[in-house]
């Protein structure tokens, strides 16, 4: 399934959550939001459900965490290069693995933005979430910082909105 819109209008989408993230001294987004994921990199699934993040870093890095099932949507509805499966069994913590990405990216003891209102990420989900970043950084509620963002049209949008 091909991307609905060019590279360059996920591109200025990017830049302007980034320039957001910035003003707010951010280092990271964790995405929760499937509408948030689909309007930043057109990844467009039914797993919204379950636990699923997409990382995004204020030097633009982007990493997506999610099922085994889901991986294939990821692939080829979106622009994510760096897709990490986490696996569904029973006593397994999404939330530690995550954790093990941010370590990766090097965010430990920064300000971290989390979309807090999202279907996945239930309160239970939340509850781990919050336990597994524990003292390792500050989490702020930045439920809000990319739909502020949906919420302005590009011309590209206004076009295929027209178009459909």
């Amino acid at each position: 399934m091909a991307l609905h819109f060019t590279a360059q209008e996920f591109e200025s989408r990017e830049n302007k959550v980034i320039k957001s993230m910035k003003e707010k001294n951010l280092d990271a987004l964790l995405l929760f939001r499937q509408e948030s994921m689909y309007w930043l990199t057109g990844y467009d699934t039914i797993g919204y459900v379950f636990f699923q993040c997409l990382v995004l870093t204020s030097a633009g890095d982007k990493i997506l965490l999610t099922r085994a099932p889901d991986l294939r949507q990821a692939q080829n509805t979106s622009n994510i290069k760096d897709i990490r499966i986490w696996v569904d069994k029973e006593n397994n913590n999404p939330a530690n693995e995550l954790k093990s990405i941010l370590i990766e990216l090097n965010l430990e003891n920064k300000n971290i933005g989390v979309e807090y209102e999202a279907y996945g990420l239930t309160g239970r989900n939340a509850m781990m979430l919050n336990e597994s970043l524990n003292n390792f950084g500050k989490l702020h509620d930045e439920s809000f910082l990319v739909t502020k963002h949906r919420l302005v049209k590009s011309d590209q949008e206004i076009k295929y909105i027209k178009t459909a």
